[in-house]
Order: structure tokens, then C-alpha cells, then sequence
């Protein structure tokens, strides 16, 4: 008998993850796609939107965008497999089997064609999908996404990221979001409160069981770059929304694709490498240009 892996939750983790969902106007699932247990926030009337968030989170770093998103969409947003709540199932972790479980996600959860937003690594996935199984979508939006290029981050973004991976505690997790956002303090006091969850919460995230399968599933899925002639069979409107200083993935990569791929190239001042969550208010003013239901 065939068995599946879903990640262990101490009530600590639960707690911090309703927290930080408190007020977000969604509703939490548990479906099987592709054989792999996989947690769906979902919320909202109107065309469907998939949000596929990065490396190391959840459906839960959506939170700055659904409020807002789901006046006019319907929002999907599954944590990615190995992630948040969302298990792994069996077999090996890769760019077919990731490609495999979105389709699954969408044939299950989207009355229509959506738009994917996928972000640095759920951006890698997007793009993927897109290039295969483009007649299925109605549009896609990359934000600060992997793929694009070689992955060479700045060598203390690097450091940090190497730093809170081999020890998950509050030191190195603030150390390292002093790289991924581009006023970690401004931030902390926007968030008041719910600072302390979402701290807590990531390293819970970082100290589970399924952080070596999200690894891998970040170095075959994520940091490959799609070669562009795959690239040139998303015949699906796209378009690029970038923070201006990502410190991972430079905005000058997201040049670079907008001018050989003709997609537009949306730049968020004062954001590093999440501008849904440094500057939510301009994030979605260029995703809502993006939708072309907006």
C-alpha cells in the first residue's frame, strides 16, 4: 500500500499560521492533487487567479494581496508541495512533477482558464507550465521570478540565507530579512502584532521535517534556468512585476526578459525581492493592470 507524507504541526505552528490568517477573507482546504496532500486557501467571485508563492513559505505570504484581490477574483492560493501545510506524496520532487501537480490544482479548483501569479520560485513553476500547457491559462504574471537567468545572488543575501538555513532562529531569520526586504524594520512596524506569528511562524517553516524536500524542489524546479526557446512557447500575456532592489534576483534580469520576450516590465520602487509585501498598495495596482479582467 502506497502511503503519503504530510507535514508534522505542533499547535504552536497552527496557531501562528490562523494568526497570521485572521481577517484575510479566505478559507483554508485540504485537497490530493497529483498524490501529493496539498493545503488551498481559496476565497472571492469572479475569474479565477492562482497565487504561487516562493521558496520557504506559504499561501500565507499572499495575506498583503487577497484582501484587496478578491473584491473582483476568484483567489486560489496552494502552499507549493513540501511547503506550509501542503505535503510531499511520493516519488521524487522535481520541475515534471511540480508542472503535474499545478495542472492538477487548476483542473480542480478553476471553473476557467486563470491567470497564474507566481513568485521567485512559484514564478519558475508558472513559467514552466505556461510554456507546456499554455492553452489552459488566460494569463501569467512573474514577480521577482527564478528561471529567468542564472541564479547569483549578492554574496550577503547568500551569507544570510546560508546562515538562518543552518541555524533557524530569530538572530538569523532577521539578519536574512534585512536582504530579502528593502526596510525590514519599517516593516516590522507596519505589521505590529502579527511580527511576532510571522517570525515564529518561518521558523517553524524552516525547522520542519520537509525543509530538505523544499530544498530540492527549489534546486531542480527553481534555480534551472528555462532555456529560452521554452521560454518563446508561452504564447499566454505576460508580463513582469519586479522589486527594484531585489538583491537576489537583480531587476536588470527582468530587463533583460522584457525586452527579448516583449513582455511587459512593471518596477516597484523601494521593494526588494517581495514587493507584494513591501509595497502592497503599488504590487497590486501593477498586478491589477496585469489582469485582464481589471
Amino acid at each position: 500500500m502506497r502511503t503519503t507524507r504530510v507535514p508534522d504541526h505542533d499547535l504552536d505552528h497552527d496557531h501562528d499560521r490562523a494568526r497570521l490568517l485572521e481577517g484575510v477573507p479566505v478559507t483554508e482546504r485540504r485537497i490530493d492533487v497529483a498524490d501529493i496532500p496539498t493545503a488551498v486557501l481559496e476565497g472571492g467571485d469572479g475569474p479565477p487567479v492562482v497565487l504561487l508563492h516562493g521558496p520557504g513559505e506559504s499561501a500565507v505570504n499572499w495575506r498583503w494581496t487577497i484582501p484587496d484581490l478578491v473584491t473582483s477574483h476568484r483567489v486560489i492560493a496552494p502552499d507549493l508541495p513540501a511547503h506550509g501545510s501542503s505535503g510531499t506524496g511520493e516519488g521524487r520532487l522535481d520541475a515534471d512533477r511540480v508542472v503535474a501537480w499545478l495542472d492538477a490544482v487548476i483542473e480542480r479548483t478553476c471553473p476557467e482558464p486563470p491567470v497564474v501569479v507566481g513568485h521567485v520560485l512559484g514564478g519558475a513553476i508558472a513559467a514552466r507550465h505556461a510554456a507546456r500547457h499554455g492553452q489552459r491559462l488566460r494569463g501569467l504574471v512573474l514577480v521577482d521570478s527564478l528561471g529567468l537567468a542564472r541564479f547569483r545572488p549578492s554574496a550577503r543575501f547568500a551569507l544570510g540565507f546560508l546562515r538562518f538555513t543552518i541555524r533557524p532562529n530569530e538572530r538569523s531569520f532577521e539578519r536574512f530579512m534585512d536582504q530579502c526586504a528593502h526596510d525590514r524594520e519599517r516593516l516590522q512596524q507596519r505589521m505590529g502584532v502579527d511580527w511576532t506569528a510571522f517570525v515564529s511562524y518561518n521558523l517553524g517553516l524552516a525547522r520542519s521535517p520537509q525543509t530538505k524536500a523544499a530544498g530540492q524542489l527549489f534546486r531542480r524546479a527553481g534555480t534551472p534556468r528555462i532555456p529560452s526557446r521554452e521560454l518563446d512557447r508561452i504564447d499566454v500575456p505576460t508580463t513582469l512585476i519586479w522589486g527594484r532592489h531585489d538583491r537576489a534576483l537583480r531587476v536588470r534580469i527582468a530587463g533583460r526578459a522584457s525586452a527579448e520576450h516583449l513582455w511587459p516590465l512593471h518596477v516597484i520602487e523601494d521593494a526588494a525581492d517581495d514587493p507584494a509585501r513591501d509595497q502592497p498598495e503599488a504590487f497590486l495596482r501593477a498586478l491589477r493592470s496585469a489582469l485582464p479582467d481589471a
